[in-house]
């Protein structure tokens, strides 16, 4: 077969959408420089020249090609004159699971225009090309790579789990034909170019591309498994189609072509130890998407698309199906062709993130200039690494139940980011919400907003409106800022660790009731504050009737060696009182005192309850004079809520201990009467150790609150009477409500509770009682 005869179907399948001259000339270059003479092909049409210089086996002439056998499941490096295999003809690998390297020590490409199969892991290193022709198939077992960048033999010999491959070959690896693996992964990789445009298949691994002078590849069970060290400023293009569990184009500083076609050219779907997953990486160069990409995983749900690079460019028909659609880039600006990339995609039920990272001396900032409208429940987020801009005349409207986050400095540093609105939010059609996150330093321009009248917040999500700016909290330094102004709206963009600050109690009253309460929100945006050391031990004094904490973990380390001058006798890790809202908030570490000073009362969450707790717990080890799983007193709401630490009462005369409350019920001071508030306890559980700790005295324990507690405790709380070594509940409950070990693994011993995909609760494989939803997706 003559060059030209090889480069007639190659053009005719590059060349039927000439739309992009540029990206067609590159390619038409990279298949020249393959240099697939005449000659070359003569003396190609079986490889040639083929020994065995690591491992063993036989290589046998059979009819119209070749069978190498290798023993076992064994690893071999073989070296040969030349590897190419022409159109009739066909070279078969018998290496069992086993792994054989092909390297090619003459001066001609490689062209595959046969059939080569293996039933373990192929690979063929190449510095002078290598091309599947659009009759070849390639066919594997296991692994199958193509590569101009060499590795060394030792460290393939040996079973590494990590091959670092580097060459300066301009050379290119090129696909016109088929290439699969059924049970491994397919890897094309070369320093010039690396180009598809036949079909890849790998449905039980990953389908990667890359570019580079430098790469490692390593084994991964659950994730990308090449990553190019050293950049060659090549190109990564796919033309044609790639349907594995994961997809990994990746080109460091050069581009990443993902070109439009019929129908959906990349597609992940995943597998049981795979989520369905695209990556498109070109950290400082550019990529550029006509067409559809698609990820799902084996459950039917929607995968991930990451694409990062220092230039994005869309096509007319760019648009991703998936669940989630990370775009990553130093700057960026939404004109008409992005925004229709994105509303398509939003459209589509892919969730959108977008954002900026200021590297290489970009702005950072993030531009809204093309407006966005979709339908569906699909969320976008805008999150820059400095401001946020909407430009005027421009609307971000949705239609269903999508949510919208505009988060100016992305990284959590103070920089002072800002979000400047000069359009339209409108969500009056809409019943998801609308976030706004600027720096305390920064500043918050609303713009319109528009609202939907009809909009009701989800049951205990603890939300206050449907759209509502934010300040961020940033640092211990922000948390204690909160003071300056307890009526705001503050949400933690970071993980905050106090350690080495002398914080103070946030709205610390000098009594119960006094009108210095937090009456703001907190939103934790699922983060975690710990190693805070309040003076008076809780982050907050009061919170308010209007006040609201949610979304949040907190992990505190405390032991008090004396109470705090201001400290009342009852203390907890995030509050001292609450009359507003506390949900989702989960807090966990060790809290409590020692003997020394016994008669401090410890409680996992707050000293008092008279408001509402849901969907929240605590696996803190307490220890106070008397200590209780979740609040002291609890003359408010306790729902969907759980405690799986151990609650001590420490050594003294008197001693009580609950696995949830104390006492359920409170006392309100109107005037000079009194006001006994009855509490209420539904649908939660204690699977923690519950003691009085004490060897004297009189001591009263129980599994849900101390004996006699009062209140209204629901028939759907239960507890575990081998883990809390409580046989009574302590309120109201049947010995029935207590329950075994085995018994607590079983959602069906929960009677009312809703373990459903939308429910509050989860039972993990395995695992010994039910956790609350968010706190296995995160949200």
């Amino acid at each position: 077969m003559s060059r030209s005869e090889l480069h007639r179907p190659a053009r005719r399948a590059l060349r039927r959408r000439q739309s992009r001259g540029h990206i067609w000339l590159a390619i038409d270059m990279s298949l020249t420089g393959l240099s697939l003479t005449p000659a070359a092909f003569a003396a190609g049409l079986l490889p040639q020249g083929g020994t065995y210089v690591a491992g063993t086996g036989t290589i046998a002439s059979q009819g119209n090609g070749l069978v190498i056998t290798q023993p076992g499941s064994t690893r071999g490096v073989i070296d040969w004159n030349s590897f190419s295999i022409g159109r009739h003809n066909n070279v078969t690998f018998e290496n069992g699971a086993g792994a054989t390297l092909n390297r090619v020590r003459g001066g001609s490409p490689s062209a595959i225009l046969g059939r080569l199969s293996a039933t373990g892991s192929l690979y063929v290193i190449n510095p002078q090309g290598i091309v599947v022709g659009p009759s070849g198939v390639v066919s594997t077992g296991g692994r199958f790579v193509a590569s101009t960048l060499d590795v060394c033999n030792s460290a393939f010999m040996s079973g590494s789990s990590a091959l670092t491959l580097s060459g300066g070959s301009d050379a290119s690896v090129v696909n016109l034909g088929s290439i699969s693996s059924s049970g491994g992964d397919v890897f094309l990789i070369a320093r010039h170019a690396v180009i598809n445009a036949g079909t890849v298949a790998a449905p039980n691994g990953t389908a990667e591309l890359a570019a580079g002078g430098q790469v490692l590849l390593q084994d991964s069970a659950g994730s990308r498994q090449v990553f190019v060290q050293t950049g060659s400023q090549g190109i990564v293009v796919n033309k044609g189609l790639i349907n594995a569990a994961q997809v990994n184009l990746q080109a460091a500083d050069g581009n990443v072509y993902a070109l439009a076609g019929g129908g959906t050219r990349i597609r992940a779907t995943g597998t049981a130890s795979r989520d369905g997953h695209v990556w498109l990486v070109a950290d400082s160069g550019g990529v550029e998407q006509l067409g559809k990409i698609a990820a799902s995983n084996a459950d039917g749900r929607g995968g991930t698309v990451d694409t990062q690079a220092a230039q994005l460019t869309f096509g007319r028909h760019a648009v991703v199906d998936a669940g989630q659609w990370n775009l990553s880039t130093p700057t960026f600006t939404i004109d008409d062709v992005a925004a229709h990339a994105l509303q398509r995609s939003l459209n589509a039920g892919t969730s959108v993130d977008v954002t900026t990272t200021g590297a290489n001396g970009a702005t950072g900032d993030l531009g809204v200039a093309s407006s966005l409208r979709w339908s569906g429940p699909a969320s976008l987020t805008l999150a820059a690494y400095h401001d946020v801009s909407v430009t005027t005349g421009t609307t971000i409207a949705n239609a269903g139940a999508g949510n919208l986050t505009l988060r100016a400095d992305a990284s959590g540093i103070d920089n002072g980011g800002s979000v400047v609105n000069n359009g339209t939010i409108d969500w009056s059609k809409s019943t998801g919400i609308v976030s706004t996150l600027y720096d305390m330093n920064g500043s918050y321009s609303p713009g319109t907003l528009v609202a939907n009248s009809a909009w009701t917040a989800p049951l205990y999500s603890g939300l206050v409106t449907q759209i509502t700016g934010y300040q961020l909290v940033n640092s211990v330094t922000d948390l204690q800022n909160i003071q300056n102004n307890l009526a705001g709206n503050y949400a933690l963009g970071k993980d905050i660790d106090g350690s080495n600050f002398a914080f103070v109690t946030l709205a610390n009253p000098p009594y119960p009731g006094y009108p210095i309460m937090f009456t703001g929100q907190l939103d934790g945006m699922w983060h975690t504050i710990s190693n805070v050391l309040p003076s008076d031990v809780a982050i907050f004094g009061d919170i308010g009737a209007t006040g609201v904490v949610r979304d949040v973990n907190v992990t505190s380390n405390v032991s008090l060696t004396a109470p705090p001058a201001t400290l009342p006798l009852g203390a907890g890790i995030l509050a001292f009182y609450n009359y507003g809202t506390i949900a989702n908030v989960f807090t966990s570490g060790a809290f409590g005192t020692p003997v020394s000073n016994s008669y401090t009362e410890i409680a996992g969450l707050v000293a008092e309850n008279d408001g509402l707790i849901a969907r929240s717990g605590s696996s803190a080890t307490l220890q106070g004079g008397s200590a209780a799983g979740l609040a002291l007193t609890n003359g408010g709401t306790i729902t969907e809520s759980y405690t799986i630490g151990s609650v001590t009462g420490s050594e003294r005369a008197f001693v009580s201990a609950g696995g949830l409350v104390l006492s359920n019920q409170s006392a309100t001071y109107v005037g000079h009467g009194i006001t006994i508030n009855q509490g209420t306890i539904t649908q939660s559980f204690v699977a923690g150790p519950v003691s009085s700790g004490t060897t004297g005295g009189s001591s009263t324990t129980g599994g849900i609150c101390a004996p006699a507690c009062g209140g209204i405790i629901g028939s759907d709380v239960y507890w575990n009477v081998q883990t809390t070594g409580q046989s009574s509940s302590g309120g109201n409950l049947p010995a029935s409500n207590g329950l075994t070990t085995a018994q607590m693994s079983d959602p069906a011993s929960f009677v009312g509770w809703d373990f459903g995909p939308n429910g509050a609760w989860t039972m993990l494989p395995g695992a010994t009682h039910p956790v609350l939803t968010w706190q296995v997706t995160g949200h």
